[in-house]
């Protein structure tokens, strides 16, 4: 299932920077797509947790740990702000280049990102937001299940993904892109609801 369309228009930042705060949204390639309402208490804490951690992990080093909402803005070249069609919010990021974040987000890709699934926005993530990702350079992607409690990993080599790497959340993941960093997963699994079957 995919996310619904704001309308058929090409947007850009300029225009979201017009909307309404109360109706949260991204672009990507200029298409507003309207974002899931709420999420799970499940899916705000695991974005919580992976957050802390990476939090605690990065004090004192370049990187620096953010959590939605933040805008991304991701720019084709050299474009304006304003001219960027390409507007996301993932739900944990990593930036090391401090000159990529502002009071206004983060303009160019992020090093690492995480994104916490969910039933109406698994697609979206799986699908669009991975070549999105892979194609501004994102060099580390996450993509957590919660229901499935499986975590899959994106790494960026030669410009492309490849294969990803798969494991459930248990014991702990290194963090390629972040020397010394480690998720660890085994008391936020244990939080987590039991699949219902």
């Amino acid at each position: 299932m995919g996310l619904a369309l704001r309308d058929p228009d090409y947007h850009t930042y300029g225009d979201y920077l017009t909307w309404p705060e109360d109706v949260r949204y991204e672009l990507i390639d200029g298409d507003a797509y309207l974002m899931a309402p709420a999420p799970t208490v499940s899916h705000q804490d695991i974005a919580g947790e992976v957050y802390h951690q990476l939090r605690n992990a990065l004090r004192g080093k370049p990187c620096r740990a953010l959590i939605a909402p933040v805008d991304v803005r991701l720019p084709k070249a050299n474009e304006a702000d304003e001219r960027i069609d390409t507007v996301v919010q993932p739900d944990v990021l990593v930036v090391c280049d401090e000159k990529k974040v502002s009071e206004r987000g983060v303009r160019g890709a992020p090093d690492w990102v995480l994104e916490v699934l969910s039933l109406s926005t698994a697609g979206h993530d799986q699908v669009k937001k991975l070549a999105l990702y892979e194609r501004h350079g994102v060099r580390e992607y996450w993509l957590v299940q919660p229901w499935g409690k499986v975590l899959t990993v994106y790494t960026l080599k030669d410009g492309a993904y490849g294969r990803p790497a798969t494991q459930e959340l248990a014991g702990e993941t290194p963090v390629g892109v972040l020397k010394d960093v480690v998720i660890h997963w085994d008391e936020l699994a244990a939080r987590l609801p039991q699949p219902e079957y």
